[in-house]
């Protein structure tokens, strides 16, 4: 699919801004979330279809409406378990099948205007960070595709004891406010000057740039993502933020 391009005003409001906080600050920070913001796929459930299909993982019956009846009812859980089920593997191994995942997806739909965002800022010397309520790992392949280090990213992962995952909760869950505690604990507490989400779970997280959020969408009317990124426009809206629909 081609997507559209952002506007002039929003590539001005970003140099300008880029240039001003630059002057003040040559470290900055900016921060994307990934599913929907980077790339038009969830790559978390993709990863999880991926490890159905393959028979990777110990699953209950019927495990994709297993985890969505989990995330109506908790959606922290559901992310939190999503990195559970690979309790056992080796890292090494999870990395692996995310790759291969990814390249089933093959061309991943990237948002180029996002791509060509984060080379610019990259360029400049700001620490870009994808952060998201998906398992890490699977975000990963995803995140190094655009030119960033699987460090940059920040998302729902357990512990990993001599290479093996375990199912023990590591760090913050990151959906929500969670996604800014994360951050902050990363950065040391130093704010994004710019942030970009595409749903009412990035809401914190844009509302915590200190400089410019982006609020961008691409679902159609009768996706399940419409309603709550058509929340978010309404938010950019209100509180001046750029906004971009992709379609």
């Amino acid at each position: 699919m081609k997507y559209k391009d952002y506007s002039t005003d929003i590539w001005s409001r970003i140099n300008t801004t880029l240039d001003q906080v630059l002057k003040e600050d040559p470290n900055p920070v900016a921060a994307f979330d990934a599913d929907g913001t980077l790339w038009d796929i969830d790559l978390g459930e993709t990863f999880f279809h991926y490890q159905i299909d393959n028979k990777l993982a110990p699953l209950p019956p019927h495990p994709f409406e297993h985890y969505e009846d989990m995330k109506a009812e908790n959606p922290e859980k559901a992310y939190l378990w999503l990195a559970q089920i690979c309790k056992g593997q080796s890292l090494q191994q999870i990395h692996q099948w995310a790759v291969e995942g990814v390249k089933e997806q093959h061309p991943l739909p990237i948002f180029l205007e996002q791509k060509k965002l984060i080379d610019l800022f990259l360029s400049k010397g700001v620490k870009v960070y994808v952060v998201t309520a998906s398992v890490k790992w699977a975000v990963e392949p995803g995140a190094e595709i655009l030119g960033l280090t699987k460090d940059s990213v920040l998302g729902v992962e357990t512990h990993v004891e001599n290479g093996i995952i375990n199912d023990q909760q590591k760090g913050i869950i990151t959906y929500r406010q969670g996604k800014v505690d994360a951050l902050l604990a990363a950065t040391n507490g130093k704010k994004p000057f710019f942030a970009s989400g595409n749903t009412m779970g990035d809401y914190q997280l844009l509302q915590n740039a200190t400089h410019l959020s982006l609020a961008v969408s691409a679902a159609a009317r009768d996706d399940k993502l419409f309603k709550t990124e058509f929340e978010l426009q309404q938010n950019a809206e209100k509180f001046g933020w750029l906004s971009h629909r992709f379609i």
